[in-house]
């Protein structure tokens, strides 16, 4: 089941992923990028700036991540890397492995992900 924590860490890791590969990031390059509408990605931003995880520059529609969004994307997109490489090294495919670990990334326990990030990082 997907619920709000894992959409906000997914909206999160997209735009500092995007920012990483495109430079400015704009509602339509994350709509693209995760395969929504642009309503529904508009919808999450106005939760993400309401949380205070995002400013978007109104002249340009530019998106910028907070301190605290920032925080939350990196962290996210580490235990992504992470788990995907863990699993990788396993035998998983690549494409089961990346899907695997965009589920997992939200769930695991700190305990658990500190020891993987220990061994496959």
């Amino acid at each position: 089941m997907y619920n709000k924590k894992e959409s906000i860490e997914d909206y999160l890791e997209k735009i500092l992923m995007l920012r990483e590969s495109i430079g400015d990031v704009r509602a339509i390059d994350i709509a693209k990028m995760m395969n929504f509408s642009k309503a529904s990605v508009s919808v999450a931003l106005k939760k993400l700036k309401s949380c205070n995880y995002v400013v978007v520059d109104e002249s340009n529609g530019h998106i910028t991540l907070t301190q605290e969004g920032e925080r939350i994307a990196i962290d996210t997109y580490e235990r992504h890397q992470v788990i995907s490489k863990a699993l990788i090294s396993l035998g998983v495919s690549e494409k089961t492995a990346l899907e695997d670990a965009c589920a997992v990334e939200h769930i695991i326990s700190d305990e658990t992900f500190e020891l993987l990030k220990k061994r496959f990082k």
